[in-house]
């Protein structure tokens, strides 16, 4: 029998079924997990726990004692718009609106840098040296960003005065949030970092996590770094990446208290120039080391 007129004599391929909607918590993870892993995502396993948790409302333990529960289609919706964000490369902390620091949550938003694990030495080395003082030593957090070195020392340290100084009013805002939630008292003022440093001198301790990244690098950072953070809390002037560090230790004899320390966060490969700049200042300066055996953060005295 001839065919009629339009038909090709095949049959057309049957429609692909709809994916099933995941019969639980542990179904919509794994399904999270796939996704990330699919759009490159590089810790898609983490990102994808923490998102999901988000979307439930719990924590990430909680979440893993969930995963037989059955899942609400207001968690389903919520949760795919949370991972469809992190696959466009926005970082999960702005998604999720917090970031651990030392133990404790920090609130984050877009136009502030989110805390990383390495400055954590900052404290260590810091909790250090002050935990024989029996004054109250003064302390000053150069570009505080989220407050998190600047709260975390005012915690860790009680008997310290913290103050803590920003160029960005919309750091300070969520620093000043920060503190409030984590119950810490700070003095906060919105002023150029070298400025506030000299006019509050001398201190006891000065630290610093500055911008360092080397702007002809900017191509080489990740997405998630390069397009969301503020590049004027990541980027070091244009030809001129130890611009922190060199004028953080020219100041730090008119700035420190005698025996008085400063420690500076580095970026990757600046130990170095980093090293021979603090030793002009003080020449028993040293570069200590992060948990990876980068060196990290430098030391120096008056």
């Amino acid at each position: 029998m001839s065919a009629q007129a339009g038909d090709t004599g095949e049959r057309s391929a049957p429609a692909p079924k709809a994916a099933e909607r995941p019969r639980n918590v542990g179904e919509m993870l794994e399904r999270a997990r796939a996704f990330l892993a699919r759009k490159g995502v590089e810790e898609a396993r983490l990102d994808a726990d923490l998102l999901v948790a988000h979307a439930l409302d719990v924590d990430r333990l909680h979440l893993l004692l969930r995963l037989e529960e059955p899942v609400a289609e207001e968690e389903l919706v919520r949760a795919r718009g949370l991972l469809q964000r992190r696959a466009a490369t926005e970082p999960v902390a702005y998604i999720t609106g917090v970031r651990e620091f030392y133990g404790r949550s920090f609130g984050v938003r877009s136009g502030v840098l989110i805390p990383r694990p390495e400055t954590e030495l900052i404290v260590d080395l810091a909790r250090d040296y002050l935990a024989d003082r029996e004054d109250a030593p003064r302390i000053l957090d150069i570009g505080t960003g989220s407050g998190c070195l600047a709260i975390t020392l005012a915690l860790e340290v009680p008997t310290a005065t913290v103050h803590a100084v920003d160029v960005s009013r919309e750091a300070l805002e969520v620093a000043r949030a920060n503190a409030t939630s984590l119950g810490a008292q700070v003095t906060w003022t919105e002023n150029d970092g070298l400025q506030a440093a000299q006019d509050g001198a001398p201190w006891d301790l000065v630290v610093c996590n500055p911008p360092y990244v080397d702007p002809a690098g900017r191509e080489a950072l990740a997405p998630e770094v390069r397009d969301h953070e503020p590049a004027g809390a990541l980027f070091a002037p244009e030809g001129d990446e130890h611009y922190w560090v060199r004028s953080l230790t020219e100041g730090a004899r008119g700035w420190l208290q005698r025996g008085g320390l400063m420690l500076v966060e580095l970026g990757y490969g600046q130990g170095p120039a980093a090293l021979d700049l603090g030793r002009q200042a003080d020449p028993e300066a040293r570069v200590e080391q992060d948990l990876a055996g980068i060196p990290r953060v430098l030391v120096l005295g008056a």
